[in-house]
Protein backbone atom coordinates (compact mmCIF):
# COMPACT_ATOMS: atom_id res chain seq x y z
CA UNK A 1 0.00 0.00 0.00
CA UNK A 2 1.72 3.57 -1.43
CA UNK A 3 2.09 6.16 1.18
CA UNK A 4 3.31 5.92 4.98
CA UNK A 5 0.79 5.52 7.87
CA UNK A 6 -2.72 3.11 8.35
CA UNK A 7 -5.77 4.53 6.99
CA UNK A 8 -7.80 5.48 9.38
CA UNK A 9 -10.49 6.68 7.26
CA UNK A 10 -11.66 6.61 3.30
CA UNK A 11 -14.45 7.63 0.90
CA UNK A 12 -15.11 7.47 -2.84
CA UNK A 13 -14.96 10.35 -5.26
CA UNK A 14 -17.15 10.55 -8.37
CA UNK A 15 -16.21 13.28 -10.93
CA UNK A 16 -19.03 13.31 -13.97
CA UNK A 17 -17.07 14.61 -16.66
CA UNK A 18 -18.09 14.75 -20.56
CA UNK A 19 -17.21 11.64 -22.15
CA UNK A 20 -16.87 9.95 -18.95
CA UNK A 21 -17.51 8.70 -14.97
CA UNK A 22 -14.03 8.71 -13.55
CA UNK A 23 -13.90 7.40 -10.00
CA UNK A 24 -11.42 7.98 -7.47
CA UNK A 25 -10.51 6.90 -3.67
CA UNK A 26 -9.79 9.26 -0.96
CA UNK A 27 -7.88 8.29 2.07
CA UNK A 28 -7.18 9.82 5.80
CA UNK A 29 -3.55 8.31 6.58
CA UNK A 30 -2.00 8.47 10.48
CA UNK A 31 0.31 6.69 12.00
CA UNK A 32 3.68 6.23 13.92
CA UNK A 33 6.13 8.58 12.39
CA UNK A 34 3.93 9.39 9.77
CA UNK A 35 2.78 12.94 9.34
CA UNK A 36 -1.42 12.92 8.92
CA UNK A 37 -2.11 13.34 5.39
CA UNK A 38 -4.99 12.82 3.07
CA UNK A 39 -4.21 10.77 -0.25
CA UNK A 40 -6.13 10.77 -3.69
CA UNK A 41 -5.60 7.74 -5.45
CA UNK A 42 -7.01 6.70 -8.91
CA UNK A 43 -9.43 3.68 -9.63
CA UNK A 44 -8.87 1.03 -11.92
CA UNK A 45 -12.67 -0.69 -12.74
CA UNK A 46 -11.25 -3.18 -15.11
CA UNK A 47 -9.20 -4.78 -12.00
CA UNK A 48 -11.01 -3.04 -9.24
CA UNK A 49 -8.49 -1.39 -7.89
CA UNK A 50 -5.77 1.54 -6.63
CA UNK A 51 -3.44 3.69 -8.34
CA UNK A 52 0.36 2.28 -6.48
CA UNK A 53 0.81 5.63 -5.70
CA UNK A 54 -1.24 8.41 -4.56
CA UNK A 55 -1.83 11.23 -7.56
CA UNK A 56 -2.25 14.02 -4.88
CA UNK A 57 -1.60 14.37 -1.37
CA UNK A 58 -1.71 17.09 1.92
CA UNK A 59 -0.04 16.91 5.05
CA UNK A 60 -2.94 17.56 7.85
CA UNK A 61 -0.10 19.32 10.29
CA UNK A 62 2.77 16.82 12.51
CA UNK A 63 0.48 16.75 15.89
CA UNK A 64 -1.32 14.00 17.14
CA UNK A 65 -4.48 16.04 16.88
CA UNK A 66 -3.84 16.45 13.12
CA UNK A 67 -4.99 12.73 12.51
CA UNK A 68 -7.85 11.82 10.44
CA UNK A 69 -10.98 10.78 11.43
CA UNK A 70 -13.67 10.06 9.21
CA UNK A 71 -14.12 12.09 5.50
CA UNK A 72 -17.12 13.29 3.71
CA UNK A 73 -16.68 13.63 -0.12
CA UNK A 74 -19.26 16.90 -1.67
CA UNK A 75 -21.32 15.53 -4.43
CA UNK A 76 -19.55 17.43 -7.08
CA UNK A 77 -16.55 15.26 -6.14
CA UNK A 78 -14.48 18.70 -5.83
CA UNK A 79 -14.82 19.61 -2.02
CA UNK A 80 -13.24 17.07 0.62
CA UNK A 81 -13.88 18.06 4.26
CA UNK A 82 -11.90 15.64 7.02
CA UNK A 83 -12.14 15.52 10.53
CA UNK A 84 -9.54 15.39 13.27
CA UNK A 85 -9.45 15.49 16.93
CA UNK A 86 -9.16 19.54 16.43
CA UNK A 87 -12.06 20.35 13.95
CA UNK A 88 -12.57 19.93 10.34
CA UNK A 89 -10.08 20.66 7.64
CA UNK A 90 -11.54 21.89 4.08
CA UNK A 91 -9.57 20.53 0.76
CA UNK A 92 -10.57 21.64 -2.93
CA UNK A 93 -9.71 19.18 -5.50
CA UNK A 94 -8.53 20.60 -8.98
CA UNK A 95 -8.67 18.17 -11.62
CA UNK A 96 -6.36 18.61 -14.72
CA UNK A 97 -6.06 16.23 -17.65
CA UNK A 98 -3.12 14.17 -16.20
CA UNK A 99 -2.93 15.65 -12.79
CA UNK A 100 -4.94 16.31 -9.07
CA UNK A 101 -4.22 19.13 -7.33
CA UNK A 102 -5.26 19.11 -3.18
CA UNK A 103 -5.41 22.65 -2.40
CA UNK A 104 -6.50 23.34 1.24
CA UNK A 105 -9.36 26.02 2.01
CA UNK A 106 -9.77 28.28 4.93
CA UNK A 107 -13.18 27.27 6.33
CA UNK A 108 -13.33 28.92 10.19
CA UNK A 109 -17.18 27.57 11.00
CA UNK A 110 -15.36 24.08 10.70
CA UNK A 111 -11.92 24.78 12.06
CA UNK A 112 -12.49 24.58 15.80
CA UNK A 113 -15.84 22.55 16.28
CA UNK A 114 -13.74 19.92 18.14
CA UNK A 115 -13.30 16.32 17.42
CA UNK A 116 -16.47 15.05 15.26
CA UNK A 117 -17.74 11.76 14.96
CA UNK A 118 -20.29 11.96 12.18
CA UNK A 119 -19.75 14.14 8.71
CA UNK A 120 -22.73 13.97 5.55
CA UNK A 121 -23.13 15.80 2.72
CA UNK A 122 -27.31 15.77 1.61
CA UNK A 123 -27.67 14.64 -1.96
CA UNK A 124 -28.01 17.62 -3.36
CA UNK A 125 -24.83 18.93 -2.22
CA UNK A 126 -26.53 22.04 -0.67
CA UNK A 127 -26.56 20.96 3.11
CA UNK A 128 -23.68 19.91 5.69
CA UNK A 129 -24.21 18.07 8.53
CA UNK A 130 -21.22 16.98 11.43
CA UNK A 131 -22.03 15.47 15.17
CA UNK A 132 -19.32 15.78 16.92
CA UNK A 133 -18.08 13.72 20.33
CA UNK A 134 -19.65 16.34 22.87
CA UNK A 135 -23.26 15.43 21.07
CA UNK A 136 -23.18 18.85 19.39
CA UNK A 137 -25.38 19.16 16.16
CA UNK A 138 -24.60 21.55 13.32
CA UNK A 139 -26.05 21.83 10.11
CA UNK A 140 -24.78 24.39 7.62
CA UNK A 141 -25.75 25.50 3.95
CA UNK A 142 -23.31 24.67 1.66
CA UNK A 143 -21.24 26.64 0.31
CA UNK A 144 -22.04 29.69 2.00
CA UNK A 145 -21.45 27.99 5.84
CA UNK A 146 -24.39 30.15 6.77
CA UNK A 147 -25.67 27.85 10.34
CA UNK A 148 -29.50 26.14 9.38
CA UNK A 149 -29.16 24.73 12.72
CA UNK A 150 -27.37 24.65 15.34
CA UNK A 151 -27.98 22.42 18.83
CA UNK A 152 -25.64 21.84 21.79
CA UNK A 153 -27.70 19.39 23.57
CA UNK A 154 -28.62 17.02 20.36
CA UNK A 155 -27.17 13.75 21.91
CA UNK A 156 -25.18 12.49 24.42
CA UNK A 157 -22.72 11.99 21.99
CA UNK A 158 -22.91 10.88 18.36
CA UNK A 159 -23.25 7.53 17.40
CA UNK A 160 -24.32 7.79 13.23
CA UNK A 161 -26.13 9.90 11.05
CA UNK A 162 -27.74 9.99 8.00
CA UNK A 163 -29.30 12.77 5.38
CA UNK A 164 -32.38 11.22 3.29
CA UNK A 165 -32.96 11.63 -0.32
CA UNK A 166 -34.66 14.70 -0.69
CA UNK A 167 -32.23 15.88 1.84
CA UNK A 168 -35.08 16.70 3.72
CA UNK A 169 -34.86 14.54 6.95
CA UNK A 170 -31.93 13.90 8.72
CA UNK A 171 -31.62 11.05 11.47
CA UNK A 172 -28.60 10.76 14.40
CA UNK A 173 -27.67 8.45 16.92
CA UNK A 174 -26.73 8.65 20.05
CA UNK A 175 -24.36 6.40 22.43
CA UNK A 176 -26.99 5.59 24.56
CA UNK A 177 -29.61 4.00 22.36
CA UNK A 178 -31.61 6.87 21.11
CA UNK A 179 -32.15 8.13 17.70
CA UNK A 180 -34.16 11.56 16.48
CA UNK A 181 -35.67 12.47 13.35
CA UNK A 182 -34.49 16.62 12.34
CA UNK A 183 -36.29 18.58 9.26
CA UNK A 184 -33.06 20.10 7.90
CA UNK A 185 -34.86 23.35 5.99
CA UNK A 186 -36.81 24.19 9.43
CA UNK A 187 -34.21 23.50 11.96
CA UNK A 188 -36.22 21.82 13.97
CA UNK A 189 -36.52 17.90 15.86
CA UNK A 190 -39.90 16.23 14.13
CA UNK A 191 -39.74 12.95 16.11
CA UNK A 192 -37.82 10.25 18.25
CA UNK A 193 -37.75 6.95 17.17
CA UNK A 194 -39.79 4.71 19.20
CA UNK A 195 -37.88 1.96 21.16
CA UNK A 196 -38.37 -0.54 24.11
CA UNK A 197 -36.15 -0.06 27.42
CA UNK A 198 -34.08 -2.77 26.18
CA UNK A 199 -32.99 -1.64 22.68
CA UNK A 200 -30.63 0.45 21.48
CA UNK A 201 -30.71 2.03 17.97
CA UNK A 202 -27.26 2.60 16.39
CA UNK A 203 -25.99 2.33 13.10
CA UNK A 204 -28.89 4.43 10.68
CA UNK A 205 -29.19 4.85 6.41
CA UNK A 206 -32.12 6.16 4.86
CA UNK A 207 -33.00 4.03 1.59
CA UNK A 208 -31.58 5.51 -2.00
CA UNK A 209 -33.75 4.28 -4.53
CA UNK A 210 -36.71 6.98 -5.08
CA UNK A 211 -39.39 3.86 -5.04
CA UNK A 212 -39.39 3.33 -1.03
CA UNK A 213 -39.08 5.96 1.40
CA UNK A 214 -37.78 3.64 4.31
CA UNK A 215 -35.10 4.21 6.82
CA UNK A 216 -32.80 1.42 8.01
CA UNK A 217 -31.69 1.06 11.39
CA UNK A 218 -29.57 -1.32 13.33
CA UNK A 219 -30.79 -2.54 16.57
CA UNK A 220 -29.61 -4.34 19.56
CA UNK A 221 -32.27 -5.91 21.76
CA UNK A 222 -30.27 -8.28 24.63
CA UNK A 223 -28.93 -10.58 23.31
CA UNK A 224 -30.72 -10.44 19.37
CA UNK A 225 -29.15 -7.86 16.66
CA UNK A 226 -31.98 -7.04 14.61
CA UNK A 227 -32.20 -4.30 11.35
CA UNK A 228 -35.24 -2.44 11.36
CA UNK A 229 -36.98 -0.37 8.49
CA UNK A 230 -39.25 2.82 9.65
CA UNK A 231 -41.49 4.20 7.14
CA UNK A 232 -40.92 7.58 6.84
CA UNK A 233 -44.27 8.85 5.86
CA UNK A 234 -45.27 8.38 9.85
CA UNK A 235 -42.16 7.10 11.37
CA UNK A 236 -43.14 3.85 12.38
CA UNK A 237 -41.53 0.82 12.21
CA UNK A 238 -43.10 -1.65 9.40
CA UNK A 239 -40.64 -4.91 10.20
CA UNK A 240 -37.29 -6.17 10.99
CA UNK A 241 -35.06 -9.07 9.90
CA UNK A 242 -31.84 -10.91 11.52
CA UNK A 243 -29.44 -10.35 8.77
CA UNK A 244 -25.84 -9.64 10.50
CA UNK A 245 -26.55 -12.18 13.50
CA UNK A 246 -23.78 -9.94 15.35
CA UNK A 247 -23.41 -6.43 16.97
CA UNK A 248 -22.95 -4.08 14.17
CA UNK A 249 -20.05 -1.55 13.59
CA UNK A 250 -21.26 0.53 10.77
CA UNK A 251 -23.68 0.60 7.99
CA UNK A 252 -23.66 1.89 4.80
CA UNK A 253 -26.14 2.24 1.53
CA UNK A 254 -24.96 1.70 -1.97
CA UNK A 255 -25.41 5.18 -4.15
CA UNK A 256 -28.86 3.40 -6.25
CA UNK A 257 -30.29 1.94 -3.47
CA UNK A 258 -30.00 -1.73 -4.17
CA UNK A 259 -27.70 -2.89 -1.61
CA UNK A 260 -26.94 -2.61 2.27
CA UNK A 261 -23.57 -3.01 3.56
CA UNK A 262 -22.83 -4.29 7.58
CA UNK A 263 -19.83 -4.14 9.42
CA UNK A 264 -19.13 -6.20 12.58
CA UNK A 265 -17.33 -5.43 15.75
CA UNK A 266 -14.86 -8.67 14.61
CA UNK A 267 -14.11 -7.48 11.45
CA UNK A 268 -16.70 -9.24 8.89
CA UNK A 269 -19.00 -7.32 6.78
CA UNK A 270 -21.95 -9.06 4.40
CA UNK A 271 -24.01 -7.02 1.79
CA UNK A 272 -27.56 -7.36 1.41
CA UNK A 273 -30.06 -7.24 -1.16
CA UNK A 274 -32.77 -4.75 -0.70
CA UNK A 275 -35.29 -5.88 -2.61
CA UNK A 276 -35.59 -9.27 -0.98
CA UNK A 277 -33.67 -8.16 2.21
CA UNK A 278 -31.28 -11.63 2.05
CA UNK A 279 -27.52 -11.62 2.26
CA UNK A 280 -25.69 -11.53 -0.75
CA UNK A 281 -22.32 -11.27 -0.10
CA UNK A 282 -19.89 -12.55 2.89
CA UNK A 283 -16.68 -11.40 3.62
CA UNK A 284 -15.23 -13.38 6.89
CA UNK A 285 -12.13 -11.73 9.13
CA UNK A 286 -11.98 -8.31 6.08
CA UNK A 287 -10.09 -7.09 9.14
CA UNK A 288 -9.09 -10.26 11.00
CA UNK A 289 -10.98 -9.46 14.27
CA UNK A 290 -10.69 -5.79 14.38
CA UNK A 291 -13.91 -3.92 14.34
CA UNK A 292 -14.70 -2.18 11.02
CA UNK A 293 -14.75 2.12 11.37
CA UNK A 294 -16.47 2.76 7.89
CA UNK A 295 -17.63 0.94 4.72
CA UNK A 296 -18.67 2.59 1.16
CA UNK A 297 -19.66 1.51 -2.15
CA UNK A 298 -18.21 2.21 -4.91
CA UNK A 299 -20.50 4.12 -7.33
CA UNK A 300 -20.21 2.52 -10.13
CA UNK A 301 -18.96 -0.70 -9.22
CA UNK A 302 -20.20 -3.52 -7.20
CA UNK A 303 -16.82 -2.61 -4.37
CA UNK A 304 -16.33 -1.19 -1.23
CA UNK A 305 -13.80 0.36 0.33
CA UNK A 306 -13.59 -0.92 4.15
CA UNK A 307 -11.18 0.51 6.93
CA UNK A 308 -10.31 -0.20 10.90
CA UNK A 309 -8.01 0.90 13.13
CA UNK A 310 -5.45 -2.25 13.09
CA UNK A 311 -5.56 -3.32 9.81
CA UNK A 312 -6.21 0.59 7.32
CA UNK A 313 -8.06 -0.04 4.66
CA UNK A 314 -9.31 -3.22 2.20
CA UNK A 315 -10.77 -3.07 -0.84
CA UNK A 316 -13.56 -5.86 -1.71
CA UNK A 317 -14.50 -7.08 -4.90
CA UNK A 318 -18.51 -7.75 -3.94
CA UNK A 319 -20.11 -11.26 -5.19
CA UNK A 320 -23.20 -10.27 -6.14
CA UNK A 321 -24.88 -10.42 -9.65
CA UNK A 322 -23.72 -7.89 -12.21
CA UNK A 323 -25.36 -4.78 -13.38
CA UNK A 324 -26.22 -3.90 -16.61
CA UNK A 325 -24.34 -1.38 -18.38
CA UNK A 326 -25.18 1.32 -20.48
CA UNK A 327 -23.34 0.22 -23.76
CA UNK A 328 -25.58 -3.11 -23.06
CA UNK A 329 -28.70 -1.96 -22.80
CA UNK A 330 -28.99 0.08 -25.65
CA UNK A 331 -27.14 -2.91 -28.02
CA UNK A 332 -30.41 -4.90 -26.97
CA UNK A 333 -32.71 -1.51 -28.06
CA UNK A 334 -30.67 -2.19 -31.46
CA UNK A 335 -31.04 -5.89 -31.80
CA UNK A 336 -34.52 -5.25 -30.96
CA UNK A 337 -35.30 -2.77 -33.38
CA UNK A 338 -33.29 -4.60 -36.35
CA UNK A 339 -35.49 -7.89 -35.20
CA UNK A 340 -38.80 -6.13 -35.94
CA UNK A 341 -37.45 -4.38 -38.83
CA UNK A 342 -36.55 -7.93 -40.51
CA UNK A 343 -39.71 -9.20 -39.42
CA UNK A 344 -41.85 -6.75 -41.05
CA UNK A 345 -39.44 -7.12 -44.41
CA UNK A 346 -40.74 -11.20 -44.58
CA UNK A 347 -43.80 -10.68 -43.54
CA UNK A 348 -44.39 -8.27 -46.43
CA UNK A 349 -43.10 -10.38 -48.85
CA UNK A 350 -44.97 -13.16 -48.43
CA UNK A 351 -48.12 -12.07 -47.47
CA UNK A 352 -51.62 -12.23 -49.30
CA UNK A 353 -52.68 -9.63 -52.34
CA UNK A 354 -53.78 -7.48 -49.51
CA UNK A 355 -50.22 -5.78 -49.20
CA UNK A 356 -50.04 -6.25 -53.32
CA UNK A 357 -53.16 -4.48 -54.62
CA UNK A 358 -52.86 -3.24 -57.81
CA UNK A 359 -53.17 0.80 -57.77
CA UNK A 360 -54.92 2.82 -60.47
CA UNK A 361 -56.14 1.34 -63.71
CA UNK A 362 -54.57 -2.23 -63.05
CA UNK A 363 -57.08 -3.03 -60.62
CA UNK A 364 -58.90 -6.03 -62.39
CA UNK A 365 -62.91 -5.77 -62.91
CA UNK A 366 -65.02 -6.63 -59.70
CA UNK A 367 -67.62 -9.33 -60.81
CA UNK A 368 -70.90 -7.89 -60.10
CA UNK A 369 -74.14 -9.78 -58.48
CA UNK A 370 -77.83 -8.09 -58.60
CA UNK A 371 -78.66 -10.13 -55.44
CA UNK A 372 -75.90 -8.03 -53.26
CA UNK A 373 -75.01 -4.85 -54.57
CA UNK A 374 -75.83 -2.22 -57.54
CA UNK A 375 -72.80 -2.40 -60.65
CA UNK A 376 -70.53 -0.08 -60.78
CA UNK A 377 -71.57 3.68 -62.30
CA UNK A 378 -69.59 5.66 -64.73
CA UNK A 379 -69.00 8.82 -64.04
CA UNK A 380 -70.61 10.49 -67.52
CA UNK A 381 -73.33 8.26 -67.45
CA UNK A 382 -76.82 9.89 -66.68
CA UNK A 383 -78.62 9.01 -63.49
CA UNK A 384 -82.17 8.51 -65.78
CA UNK A 385 -80.37 5.69 -67.82
CA UNK A 386 -79.19 4.02 -64.52
CA UNK A 387 -82.59 4.03 -63.17
CA UNK A 388 -83.61 2.60 -66.20
CA UNK A 389 -81.38 -0.39 -66.76
CA UNK A 390 -82.23 -1.21 -63.50
CA UNK A 391 -85.79 -1.46 -63.31
CA UNK A 392 -85.02 -4.18 -66.69
CA UNK A 393 -83.15 -6.09 -64.94
CA UNK A 394 -85.51 -6.36 -61.99
CA UNK A 395 -88.84 -6.92 -64.58
CA UNK A 396 -85.97 -9.41 -66.29
CA UNK A 397 -85.44 -11.40 -63.30
CA UNK A 398 -89.16 -11.52 -62.25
Amino acid sequence: MAGSGKVACAAWIRRREERATRVFAVYGRAGPGAAPAVEVFGFDPRTCSLSSEPLARAVLGEEPGDAPRGIAVHLSGDEIVCATAKGCRLFKLIFEEFTVRLIPRDAPALESVGPQKCLAFSTDGAKFAIGGEDGHLRIFHWPSMNVLLDEPKAHRSFRDMDISLDSEFLVTTSTDGAARIWNIDEGVPLVNLTRSSNENIECCRFSRDGMKPFLFCTVTKGQSFLTVVWSISDWKRIGYKKLLGKPASTLSVSMDGKYLAFGSQDGDFCAVDVKTMEVSHWSKKAHLGSAISSIEFCPTERVVISTSSQWGAELTNLNVPADWKEWQIWLILLALFLASAILFYVFYEHSDSFWNLPMGRHQPAKPWSVLKESPPVSEDQNPWEITQSVTCHCKWWL
